[in-house]
């Protein structure tokens, strides 16, 4: 007689699991079919050396386009696909503090990889309506002169840093990081090269802003998707401090490389380049990436967040800087002329918006900023003419106010690297000045 199964134990009965197989591949995608796949699903490719992790990029009718997280050695027609059901998570607290991790959240720095009680994944953060998050209302403190005084930002503020190679962009991300008030910094260097890495973290962060700071990796060498995933990442590391009610500054180095990650994404899905060789989707995941950062709710902490942006030559043309300009509130254009005169902080302050700064400062601060910017950019346009002895003194009264707060402006647009310049003394060297 057969026995009868009771139907509180059926679904303990082992179910098998449906499988696909590679139909073609190459070294960046794998075409399979065979089963049913979803989207985003993460998958295993079985070959009889070794587990293959990637995961669905593209449907096309029945066959699934697959992109693997690393690089592998051997694949072959016929090899199995399991899909997998679990989203990939993370558990987080605390003890992420003072760590450097890679995308998958495990140790790059010879130390246990961080085992939290809290639960996040790469988009866990709860979607806030919009008439419901906190305003920005508050300075938010980074401890270099010219952008406290000129530039002054705010917490739950979103800013770009635009710059090209050479201009002293780590450097300045740097001095922001060991300066800033913030409680916690989430630091995210994607695609940089791997030597860098460990430069950044020495130099620009130090022993004591590690303290306070989660480090997440993915240089260069590394897969688009583990890029791309890392980037995420920083994202939702940085919405779960803010959640627990804290000041947290994301820093992301870069966001062009976020962007070209993407790129090789839609290219390898066959998807024809548009603009200055970005195929048009590329530019659909950069407004949902840049949103998430910012204020959330009103019993939340807030959420500031610095986006480094490549720019070589003309930023003005460059796709990926237009696109996060026309959504963050402002940009701190870095200049290769102020670099290769010694200038530093090389920030080209005319190019360069606060959109949050009259909301924050007071209105006598606000004018003094601009009286500053209009005289700073007054004499560098009459430079080549005063500098050449065609300009007579008197001709021009606001000219001439130019010439005699130039050495003052000056002396408020440079900084060394070690000098920490808080917000109100930024204030009162401006207004010195304006007297």
């Amino acid at each position: 007689m057969i026995p009868l199964i009771s139907v509180k134990n059926v679904k303990d009965i082992s179910i098998a699991t449906l499988t696909g197989k590679v139909i073609n591949a190459n070294n960046q995608l794998i075409i399979a079919e065979g089963c049913l796949f979803r989207l985003n699903q993460d998958c295993i490719v079985e070959t009889d050396k070794e587990e293959i992790k990637a995961k669905v990029i593209g449907i096309d009718r029945a066959k699934a386009y697959l992109m693997p997280y690393s690089p592998f050695s051997t694949i072959y027609v016929g090899s199995k696909v399991i899909p997998l059901n679990n989203t990939e998570h993370y558990y987080i607290d605390d003890s992420w503090l003072g760590r450097i991790l890679d995308a998958r959240g495990e140790a790059i720095d010879d130390k246990p990889t961080p085992t939290g009680k809290d639960k996040i994944t790469l988009r866990s953060a709860e979607k806030i309506n919009i008439l419901k998050k906190k305003p920005i209302t508050e300075k938010f403190d980074v401890g270099v002169r010219a952008i406290n005084a000129l530039l002054t930002l705010a917490k739950g503020q979103r800013i770009g840093l635009v710059a090209g190679s050479g201009v002293g962009k780590s450097v300045l991300m740097g001095m922001i990081t060991q300066f800033s008030e913030a409680d916690i910094i989430v630091v995210g260097l994607i695609g940089e090269r791997n030597r860098e890495v460990r430069e950044f973290i020495e130099r620009n962060i130090g022993e004591d802003g590690m303290q306070k700071s989660v480090v997440i990796a993915a240089p260069a060498d590394q897969s688009p998707l583990m890029r791309i995933q890392a980037t995420e990442l920083c994202h939702s590391v940085a919405e779960y401090y803010r959640d627990k009610g804290k000041n947290v500054l994301l820093l992301v180095d870069s966001l062009t490389r976020y962007a070209m990650a993407q790129r090789e994404v839609a290219i390898a899905m066959g998807e024809p380049p548009a603009i200055k060789g970005y195929p048009p989707s590329v530019f659909s995941f950069i407004p949902p990436l840049l949103e998430r950062s910012g204020n959330g709710g009103e019993n939340s902490g807030s959420m500031t967040a610095i986006y480094t942006i490549l720019s070589e030559g003309d930023e003005d043309y460059d796709p990926v800087v237009d696109t996060a300009k026309a959504i963050l509130d402002g940009h701190i254009v870095l200049s290769k002329e102020l670099a290769q005169r010694g200038h530093f902080p090389a920030i080209d302050i005319e190019k360069s918006i606060s959109r949050c700064m009259d909301s924050i400062v007071l209105d006598s601060h606000s004018q003094i900023a601009r009286q500053c910017k209009r005289l700073y950019s007054m004499y560098h346009q009459a430079k080549d003419l005063i500098s050449l002895g065609g300009y007579q003194a008197g001709n021009d009264p606001e000219l001439d106010e130019a010439i005699q707060k130039h050495s003052g402006i000056e002396s408020i647009l440079m900084q060394s690297t070690t000098q920490h310049v808080n917000f109100e003394s930024s204030c009162q060297q401006l207004a010195r000045i304006f007297k």
